[in-house]
């Protein structure tokens, strides 16, 4: 009997999978299979991936009968699984720089697919050889060696590793607001403590100043110093994303790379979120004129298509990793896949100028939006950001999420930013057409109507 009920709960999964396989090849579903989907994907994350999910998702999930569960995306916008189109402004929260799907980012996957999907581990791989000599001409100033990733949170670890090696010093400098990953090593950095408390004592040696406040930097460095724990790096946002689109105030970076070079300590930009072309330059790092020692890179890395990131470094910095360059290793880190992606990526954003793009669109967006805002004051308390990378600030959080929610159902995906709401992001891919960028600008005039302060 117990054999019999093996076998028959054993077909069903088959039987299962098999549906599942059988919608992924179809280029569109019916509308008795979009229904069948979205009770699936909402009782299965319910039951099976976390409940919390549908509580923090609002926005996008009203009951099993109305979620929207997405399902194809292409150009500036993405498709739930009913057929309906969103403008993404979201941007998978930064991923989507070349856009959803782009043709020669797909092609080289693709074709890569056809050959070889995953290395050996043994023999050496060429793609990564050859991403890495174009990162070291595209990065600034003398970053040359890289190590690759597949997340933001990998890159920053990977350079925490390289700055301790570096001086075999502990000591290293974040800011406030900032947001480096949740692994411990880059939660360490992060300064959000509701992430934070539940993992204490995180890894040692980490201090946090205010983002934009030189002085607290010098004094910090400072102290450190008087006190025997001389600082190994500093790690920063060129601007801080997750932390509300927060902008160095004017001369900030340099000074810091000042004092890095004064107190021989490195220094890390974090451009997870603001690399390949989202603020107006390949990297913000060029916005300000500085050269970091370490640059971490991801999300939009891979061009949407596939997860990739990278860490690349000078050669005093990376050498340490020459003698056994088994000290820090991954599996998928830097496959021919992800290479692939993040070649024809780059191909693709110097090609179509895209970086130029995002200042100039970044600028005329940002422009609209204060125009848009304008007689709402007490509802909104600013609007800044830098090429394609907005944050619209509200009075309060509560505001900000009925704001996002309004935007949802005009079929305009926002979010807030570091699970708040206070302060909305604008990040749609830098392929964004102008019309879409007037749509957007009407429909936050239509919402911020109709929402009470």
């Amino acid at each position: 009997m117990r054999n019999t009920v093996e076998k028959t709960k054993g077909q069903e999964i088959r039987d299962y999978m098999e549906k599942v396989l059988d919608l992924i090849e179809k280029p569109e579903v019916t509308a008795e299979e979009a229904k069948w989907i979205t009770n699936e994907t909402v009782n299965s994350f319910k039951e099976y991936v976390n409940p919390g999910f549908l509580e923090y998702r609002k926005t996008v999930t009203l009951d099993t009968q109305f979620a929207a569960v997405e399902w194809s995306d292409e150009g500036a916008c993405f498709k739930d699984v009913n057929g309906n189109q969103y403008i993404d402004c979201l941007g998978g929260f930064g991923i989507y720089n070349v856009g959803h799907r782009h043709p020669k980012v797909v092609k080289a996957v693709e074709h890569q697919l056809q050959r070889q999907a995953l290395h050996s581990q043994d023999l050496l791989d060429p793609l990564r050889a050859m991403l890495a000599k174009i990162l070291a001409e595209i990065t600034p100033g003398d970053l040359k060696y890289s190590f690759f990733t597949n997340s933001g949170t990998e890159s920053v670890e990977a350079a925490l590793k390289l700055a301790k090696m570096h001086s075999n010093r502990t000591t290293f400098i974040a800011a406030t607001r900032a947001f480096h990953g949740k692994s411990l090593g880059s939660l360490s950095g992060t300064a959000k403590g509701m992430f934070r408390k539940p993992f204490l004592p995180l890894v040692p040696g980490f201090r946090h100043v205010p983002f934009g406040d030189i002085d607290m930097m010098r004094k910090t460095f400072e102290i450190c110093a008087l006190v025997g724990e001389d600082v190994a790096a500093v790690l920063l946002e060129p601007i801080q994303g997750e932390g509300g689109i927060i902008l160095p105030p004017e001369g900030y970076l340099q000074e810091v790379r000042v004092l890095c070079d004064e107190y021989d300590a490195l220094l890390i930009l974090d451009e997870v979120q603001t690399g390949m072309g989202r603020t107006g330059k390949m990297f913000a790092a060029e916005l300000y004129g500085v050269v970091p020692d370490i640059l971490c890179l991801a999300k939009a890395f891979g061009g949407g298509i596939m997860p990739a990131g990278a860490v690349v470094a000078k050669e005093k910095v990376f050498k340490n990793f020459f003698n056994n360059p088994f000290m820090h290793t991954t599996t998928f880190g830097g496959n021919p896949l992800a290479c692939a992606a993040a070649i024809a990526t780059i191909s693709v954003l110097l090609e179509e100028d895209l970086p130029a793009r995002a200042a100039e669109v970044g600028d005329y967006f940002l422009a609209r939006l204060k125009e848009a805002v304008k007689g709402h004051e007490d509802k909104v308390l600013e609007i800044r950001g830098k090429g394609l990378m907005i944050g619209i600030e509200f009075q309060n959080d509560a505001i900000g999420y009925n704001f996002a929610k309004g935007m949802f159902d005009e079929g305009v995906l926002v979010a807030g930013t570091l699970v708040n709401s206070k302060t909305i992001r604008i990040e749609p891919p830098l392929t964004i057409a102008v019309e879409e960028v007037n749509q957007v600008v009407a429909t936050v005039e239509k919402v911020l109507s109709k929402l009470k302060a």
